[in-house]
């Protein structure tokens, strides 16, 4: 999430106005995140409140690496996902029932606002927690009628650190051009063989709410797709079996992401046979999208820019540990 389009408080006003969730009320810019611009939206509520409560939603200005045509996809697997009860928010649709609308040529979404709080520092309860729910999410999207493409594949990842240049790697650190030769062997691993269904692909802590050790939201549908299942459960080790701060691998969190998965679904030996060389192409794309936004993101844009080598350091460490680190 982030902030690329300003829109002032008319224009705001007009695009709520298209949707029956009451008049605007306030309308907050939302930093974190590189691709989209969002803001947090309060309203004075739907014509079908009962208690007169206002409303609060995330309205989204999808701006980069979003094509028009995947827009009923992401947004029909939070429809159908959310009618399962799964912990994701669904979208408001308009008065002429449009998932979503077009403003200045770009796609808006307005999305419902979940409550909880994205953790800084997992604790293994979180961790298994979150396993437990990416399940659940497997499990539930099997029945999903849509497909789509893994944009953010292997090889794709190749092709950006290339497209990057070792110049332009090199000029965020030293050392990241030497992660394009691991990434072209990783591009060569192949995953059509695994279970496969619909996949969050992108489960990091910021792109989940939590209450205490209940997981109350799964947002930021954005890099779904129709893929491994082994993918999502390596990217979600990846992204919550480190501490934060210190970007050291702790295995107590580690293993209860596999464990809460396993709680729902058992993974199968092919899979787990290949989650380590998975999980060090699933680093290497997280290397690979961070060093292009690093190059790409204006210098007056309202975003956070992310740090490359965070996920170098992982990928070293599962290139060091293998199966170990998926004990």
């Amino acid at each position: 999430m982030a902030v690329y389009t300003h829109l002032g408080a008319e224009k705001l006003a007009e695009l709520i106005g298209h949707f029956d969730v009451g008049d605007l009320v306030s309308a907050k810019g939302i930093a974190e995140g590189v691709s989209n611009s969002n803001w947090l939206i309060e309203t004075t509520g739907p014509s079908t409140a009962s208690d007169g409560e206002g409303g609060r939603y995330i309205l989204t200005m999808y701006e980069r690496r979003i094509e028009l045509a995947d827009l009923p996809y992401f947004l029909g697997l939070l429809d159908h996902l959310s009618a399962k009860q799964c912990p994701v928010p669904r979208t408001i649709h308009d008065r002429d029932g449009n998932a979503f609308r077009m403003l200045d040529g770009k796609a808006i979404a307005l999305i419902e606002f979940l409550p909880g709080v994205s953790p800084n520092t997992a604790t293994p309860e979180q961790a298994y927690a979150v396993g437990e729910t990416l399940a659940r999410l497997h499990a539930a999207s099997a029945d999903f009628p849509l497909n789509r493409e893994n944009t953010m594949d292997f090889a794709s990842n190749l092709a950006v650190l290339e497209t990057c240049g070792s110049d332009g790697l090199a000029s965020i650190n030293p050392l990241l051009p030497a992660m394009i030769e691991p990434a072209r062997q990783a591009a060569a691993l192949n995953l059509n063989e695994l279970p496969s269904t619909q996949i969050h692909a992108d489960l990091f802590p910021d792109n989940v709410l939590m209450l205490g050790d209940q997981v109350t939201g799964l947002i930021d549908f954005y890099f779904a797709c129709t893929g491994a299942m082994a993918l999502d459960i390596a990217v979600t080790h990846a992204a919550w079996g480190f501490d934060t701060a210190t970007n050291a691998f702790n295995p107590e969190c580690g293993s209860a992401v596999l464990r809460g998965y396993e709680s729902v679904r058992p993974i199968g030996d092919d899979e787990r046979a290949l989650l380590p060389e998975i999980a060090k192409g699933a680093t290497l794309r997280f290397v690979a999208s961070r060093a292009e936004d690093w190059l790409d993101t204006p210098d007056d844009a309202l975003v956070m820019r992310k740090d490359p080598m965070q996920f170098v350091s992982r990928w070293r460490f599962y290139d060091e540990h293998g199966a170990d680190a998926f004990a």
